[in-house]
């Protein structure tokens, strides 16, 4: 019992921060910063949503949205977004349900493995938030964004504002893997702790139906029926 306490309350730990991380990386605007701010003024993030410069001197940040969703965007753009904002929807669920799973919320106390069974769609759900869209979506940017730059300096092109990945892509990578991690903890550890807690209710089935058996047959013995042949005998000896 205690090892399956702490098994829900790391995983509820990893899940907690992780989807933090997927949500603010999601929604945070420096995916990508110029890699030549020593040459610069002006530090230049451009992130899934919008663009914003922010000077080095005064602290003054103006963004730029981009046009709307239904304009055209690069490919790596729209992938990305959609990838994330899967791994968000995913990640909060997972989230939930893990809540909803720990042994001290009072959230059905008399059924444990309704319990157990909801931590394991949890670990599933944070599972695939991690691996699916969480690591593919943010290591494929930034990976896009390494060999854009790569191709730049190898073929000596310069062309003003180079960029490499910045804080909300590393976010956006470190909220995968601490998904990937809590789903596999809670995935894994779960399923064996249910099926030890499968074994158990069996086992107290089977001895209470034991237990019952074993009443009916000391009630039948002490409580015979009305028609034995004393009985009937006693009633014949009372009406002569």
């Amino acid at each position: 019992a205690g090892m399956k306490f702490f098994l829900q309350y790391v995983g509820c730990f990893f899940a907690f921060f992780s989807a933090g991380f997927l949500i603010i990386s999601t929604w945070t605007d420096c995916w990508m910063v110029n890699a030549d701010d020593s040459l610069e003024v002006s530090t230049k993030c451009r992130g899934l949503w919008w663009e914003c410069v922010t000077n080095v001197f005064d602290g003054i940040q103006t963004c730029d949205e981009y046009d709307s969703i239904y304009a055209e965007h690069s490919v790596k753009l729209v992938l990305t977004r959609a990838m994330m904002i899967t791994a968000d929807i995913l990640s909060g669920f997972g989230f939930l349900f893990l809540v909803l799973g720990l042994d001290c919320v009072k959230f059905l106390p008399d059924e444990p493995l309704i319990k157990l069974r909801i931590c394991l769609v949890s670990g599933v759900m944070l599972l695939l938030a991690g691996s699916l869209p969480g690591i593919t979506g943010s290591v494929w940017y930034a990976v896009d964004v390494y060999v854009e730059r790569s191709s730049l300096l190898f073929h000596n092109v310069f062309l003003g504002i180079q960029y490499k990945f910045g804080w909300s892509c590393w976010l956006g990578m470190a909220g995968s893997l601490g998904c990937f991690l809590s789903g596999s903890l809670l995935t894994c550890c779960m399923y064996l702790f249910r099926e030890t807690s499968s074994g158990r209710f069996h086992s107290a089935y089977s001895l209470r139906k034991g237990y019952s058996s074993a009443a009916t047959i000391v009630t039948n013995a002490h409580f015979p029926s009305s028609q034995t042949a004393t009985s009937k005998m006693y009633a014949v000896d009372t009406r002569v």
